[in-house]
């Protein structure tokens, strides 16, 4: 089923959702990928606050190539998500609700998603090109001395990505493999 949503998320729309939702995404979401997780992580650990406010929000592990001229963004496609897991849990104590990536996600995450009721998309890797398409406007928001991962704030218009585990902890990737052997 095909659903559009608004970002940041609402409570609601967080309880909607279920693995192997299609879900096209409008509104603000940021990007981060290794680098600017651990500084985020090191500052949170420090008492210190992240460069935007998580409450509700979603991050895409992004490191865009770079614009071509008349272009918002270069290619947008999504990176492996499992390099971030160490820092996730704090970030979704924190009040991030949503993350877009590519890739199984580690036992802690999973917990930490059921525990505070977030939602894991992946994007298609390998479309980059084509996703950042739906991005209309991309701002570098924190750490700029990081490149293309530095942290930025973008707005999106109906962004494809498929829910890979919701807030009950159903997951995808297992129920897809379960089905298909159920089938030969």
């Amino acid at each position: 089923m095909d659903r559009y949503i608004t970002a940041p998320f609402s409570e609601e729309t967080t309880k909607s959702l279920r693995a192997g939702d299609y879900v096209y995404i409008t509104g603000t979401i940021y990007t981060a990928r290794d680098a600017a997780h651990l500084r985020m992580y090191e500052a949170m650990q420090a008492g210190k606050q992240p460069p935007f406010d998580l409450e509700n929000h979603v991050i895409y592990y992004l490191g865009p190539t770079p614009a071509r001229e008349g272009q918002v963004i270069g290619s947008a496609g999504p990176t492996t998500s499992s390099r971030m897991d160490k820092y996730t849990p704090l970030l979704l104590s924190r009040g991030l609700k949503g993350m877009i990536g590519k890739g199984k996600r580690s036992p802690e995450v999973i917990d930490a998603i059921k525990e505070y009721g977030a939602v894991y998309f992946a994007a298609v890797g390998g479309a980059g090109a084509l996703l950042s398409k739906c991005i209309k406007k991309a701002e570098v928001i924190a750490y700029d001395d990081l490149g293309t991962e530095a942290i930025r704030r973008l707005e999106v218009e109906n962004l494809p990505v498929i829910v890979v585990i919701d807030r009950e902890g159903n997951n995808l990737y297992e129920s897809a493999v379960e089905a298909y052997l159920k089938n030969i």
